[in-house]
């Protein structure tokens, strides 16, 4: 068997004799009349026509016999068998094509449609023409992709032969693509907010930190673009949102990357139970659009988006699975039975976030179909309102035991945002990174007014690898970032 590097020389070699022979191997003109497509679509009437068609796609397989010749080819519409034979292209321009074409190639091929005795429909080729010859082969003749890195690596490899793979990118982007529809037919307005920011915001993460020479200034990735979009409620728009990356410096796993999509909306004069309903409606109405129902297959589970899903109180699981109940406890106890559960309690982090980590590891991956796991502690969110009995008004949608979604009526006034950030900032300062910062110009911007507000947080990642049942969401990232293979 040749090696990688042996057939690779020689198709330089056939690369050589094309351009010595037809010219240019890589053209820059196409004469494509329609994508395969739509010639199977019309393909009786056309071929009845006897109409002459030019199509273009990569070679997929070749069957030589003799002086005939079959291959199968495809555009991004689909896949065609053309029939090549010695006396209609004549002998010369058929050994040519014989010796120096190879699966991978992109060809375009003049001809006319006709169903083979066996029913298959095909095009006979009058003429072809070069288009990108190749020059690696595809791996599906040679190893195939085994290696999941590799996969994630070469993605381009794994698309062309893994038809699951570029249905998982196909429903990602019609995902996306209803989202916008759906909020854009409620009245909202997309916009864009900055990447680079002089302080990051609007989450619990640590951030990454970069320079800008030309200012000679140090800027950090956005973690949320929450606080700018708050900003755009106080210059007057009421429905707003924004899909686009963000990026948090934390580790990687099944429901974690470093750099990922989001979509955030902020909702004027809506509270956090409207904000529930219209999320039922947004994900049955979407998922209906994309997949055809409400219903999804997830690792081994049916999960159903349709009608109300439970609500239940963040104080209430955490005493259902731990028996422990969060208004009797201080800080101190609650951080030593956490402890005691086996949990490793990060740096600095005050009574609302220890109890989130013990609600991590024992209540949240309890949960598997869709759940409003409501009014988390005061102190664990300090953008979000609060309500009496140290509770937010706030809610997360857990789904298979993972958040998919993290809401909240936003807190609007300054001089309780501005004391909720020191807070945070002294938190940060004790050694919790994941603390927000105190933002002064946020404060500044919410003393000239922000009207009540409901907003709503959901990584795409995350929800489209439930959607596709992936095993992580570098499975519905095209490109995620890899280690050097070196």
């Amino acid at each position: 068997m040749s090696t990688v590097e042996e057939i690779r020389n020689n198709r330089l070699e056939k690369l050589k004799k094309i351009e010595l022979e037809r010219g240019n191997a890589y053209p820059i003109e196409t004469k494509r009349t329609h994508e395969i497509a739509s010639v199977l679509d019309d393909f009786v009437n056309l071929s009845k026509r006897e109409e002459q068609v030019v199509l273009v796609g990569r070679i997929k397989t070749i069957r030589s016999h003799g002086a005939l010749c079959f291959l199968d080819f495809e555009d991004g519409s689909g896949k065609l068998q053309a029939f090549l034979a010695k006396d209609k292209v004549g002998e010369k321009n058929y050994e040519f094509f014989v010796e120096n074409f190879d699966i991978g190639d992109f060809i375009q091929i003049t001809g006319n449609l006709f169903e083979t005795k066996r029913q298959e429909k095909t095009i006979q080729v009058s003429d072809y023409k070069i288009l990108c010859k190749s020059l690696r082969p595809l791996p599906e003749k040679w190893h195939g992709l085994k290696d999941v890195e590799e996969r994630f690596r070469k993605r381009y490899l794994d698309l062309l032969f893994s038809p699951e793979t570029k249905e998982k990118f196909i429903i990602r982007s019609n995902f996306i693509k209803e989202l916008r529809n759906f909020l854009n037919n409620k009245g909202f307005l997309e916009v864009e907010t900055p990447i680079l920011q002089l302080l990051y915001g609007g989450a619990r993460a640590k951030p990454f930190k970069t320079h800008i020479n030309a200012m000679d200034l140090d800027v950090f990735l956005r973690i949320s673009p929450e606080l700018y979009l708050k900003r755009l409620l106080v210059g007057g728009f009421e429905k707003v949102y924004e899909i686009g990356k963000c990026f948090r410096n934390e580790g990687v796993d099944k429901f974690h990357n470093p750099d990922f999509t989001m979509i955030e909306f902020y909702w004027a004069y809506a509270d956090y139970k409207q904000l529930m309903k219209l999320t039922e409606e947004l994900l049955a109405e979407i998922l209906k659009k994309v997949i055809g129902q409400a219903k999804i297959n997830y690792d081994n589970q049916e999960i159903d988006f349709g009608g109300e899903y439970e609500r239940i109180e963040f104080f209430a699981l955490l005493e259902k699975h731990t028996n422990i109940k969060y208004e009797e406890l201080n800080e101190k106890a609650l951080y030593e039975k956490a402890i005691a559960l086996g949990i490793d309690i990060p740096d600095g982090a005050d009574k609302a976030n220890i109890a989130d980590e013990i609600y991590k590891k024992y209540c949240r991956p309890k949960i598997i179909q869709p759940t409003f796991v409501i009014h988390h502690p005061l102190g664990f969110q300090p953008l979000a309102k609060g309500l009496e009995n140290d509770k937010l008004a706030s809610f997360q949608l857990v789904v298979a035991g993972a958040e998919i979604i993290n809401a909240f009526s936003e807190l609007n006034d300054p001089t309780e945002q501005s004391e909720r950030l020191k807070t945070q900032e002294k938190l940060f300062k004790h050694g919790f990174e994941e603390a927000q910062r105190s933002d002064d110009d946020f404060v500044e911007a919410l003393e000239y007014g922000m009207p009540p507000a409901a907003g709503f947080g959901m990584g795409i990642d995350r929800i489209v690898s439930m959607i596709t049942d992936s095993g992580s969401l570098r499975e519905v990232i095209l490109f995620p970032l890899m280690r050097d293979k070196e």
